[in-house]
């Protein structure tokens, strides 16, 4: 249910049998990580409680233009809110109103100011479904870019047999889930994402390691993520965590071990992005034992590590590659130097002579760079610089633009 996420859901409620399965749909909505408001209409409060209805949404029901105290139930700013709409059961009733503008109840009037998608749950009996009049109003909607959810078979109300039976709940999760990862731009896309530091080992207590805190990769992660991309998140040690259907995160400490699982996956990626801060270096011997300080000065002998970003340079085919620079002095042209070099499509750069930028920080403060042009950006949240970045690989490389 991941394209749920997050995602703000109007669920329109209308008067028949099937009512009754909108408080499993509501649940299920909101364990996929939605967040749900609800209309009645009037005779659907015969069959199920608003009270029952608010508690497992969390938010307030509504079924008429004014509440208790005659203060105006605002459908302009319901239809804002949403990200979709959703109206099961849709009875034959509330179908032919649809299609007309009728708009003699709260749940008519929040639909026609709705510009968000429409999803439509239809559930009423045989008869009314297989006539003429209902088969066409179906049409008629479907063909204005509505979206139909399919009835089911089995018993209805009357006692009679057929496909007319409101979707069941997880069908209709499901359904839904499956619609909106189709449209998001990186679906069946696979993301591979380096973050955070290694730590190359001294001794059983020491290590040389670097001070990235792995923000900016796991913020990466969640972007692509709600994007509808798969990913792959090398992390090395961080006290970050992040979860997700779509999602591998793997764990390791030393660069040998994120060069080892990057390979692992790197061919069969679309996207690769080195956001990881890898130790160039790490020391030429191993100690089993703690090392005693008993000299006025160590000796710690280095030796190169593999150079995740080159060698994605090197094998890259047809995978979009970014890497990050991290420079003090002379950015820009260090930057320059390590895109050619490593064979990039872009490159990040931030500098830690800007405030908010680097380490740590819950912002950044960047600039894409390509071979032919540089785009600085504003001092962000990391979550907001990771759009800024996906931005730029789906308008280079999808002809498309972030909306996670």
């Amino acid at each position: 249910m991941s394209a749920l996420i997050g995602k703000h859901i109007l669920l329109g409620i209308t008067g028949g049998i099937a009512t009754y399965k909108t408080a499993f749909l509501i649940r299920l909505f909101i364990k996929a990580g939605a967040q749900v408001k609800c209309i009645m209409t009037p005779e659907a409060e015969e069959f199920v409680t608003p009270l029952t209805l608010s508690t497992l949404s969390k938010n307030p029901v509504v079924s008429s233009f004014t509440d208790t105290e005659k203060n105006w139930n605002n459908h302009v700013k319901l239809a804002e809110w949403a990200d979709f709409m959703l109206i099961a059961p849709a009875t034959a009733n509330t179908l032919s109103k649809m299609i007309i503008g009728k708009s003699d109840n709260l749940l008519m009037t929040t639909y026609l100011s709705a510009n968000c998608p429409v999803y439509i749950a239809p559930a009423m009996d045989l008869e009314m479904y297989q006539h003429d009049t209902t088969k066409t109003n179906l049409s008629q909607l479907t063909n204005s870019g509505h979206i139909i959810i399919e009835p089911e078979s089995g018993e209805l109300a009357s006692g009679l047999e057929g496909k007319v039976r409101m979707a069941e709940p997880e069908n209709i999760v499901e359904f839904i889930s499956q619609h909106l990862l189709k449209q998001m731009p990186l679906f069946n896309k696979k993301v591979l994402i380096t973050a955070g530091p290694t730590y190359e080992p001294i001794d059983p207590v020491r290590f040389i390691g670097n001070h990235s805190s792995g923000k900016m990769g796991y913020e990466m992660a969640k972007t692509a993520l709600n994007l509808g991309a798969k990913v792959i998140l090398i992390s090395g040690p961080t006290h970050l965590t992040l979860t997700h259907p779509n999602l591998e995160l793997i764990k390791i400490s030393t660069a040998q071990e994120m060069f080892d699982n990057a390979m692992t996956f790197y061919d069969n990626v679309d996207i690769a992005i080195a956001s990881a801060a890898v130790s160039d270096y790490k020391p030429k011997t191993f100690h089993n034992q703690k090392v005693k300080t008993t000299e006025d000065t160590f000796r710690i002998d280095l030796v190169k590590n593999p150079d995740i970003l080159k060698t994605f340079g090197q094998q890259k085919k047809h995978q979009f590659l970014v890497g990050f620079a991290l420079e003090t002095n002379d950015e820009v042209e260090n930057a320059k130097q390590k895109l050619e070099k490593k064979n990039l499509d872009f490159i990040v750069l931030n500098s830690l002579q800007d405030k908010g930028a680097g380490f740590k920080n819950d912002t950044n403060k960047i600039s894409i760079i390509t071979k032919d042009d540089i785009k600085r950006f504003d001092v962000k949240p990391k979550s907001e610089v990771a759009k800024d970045i996906f931005n730029e690989i789906l308008n280079t490389r999808f002809n498309n633009k972030a909306d996670a």
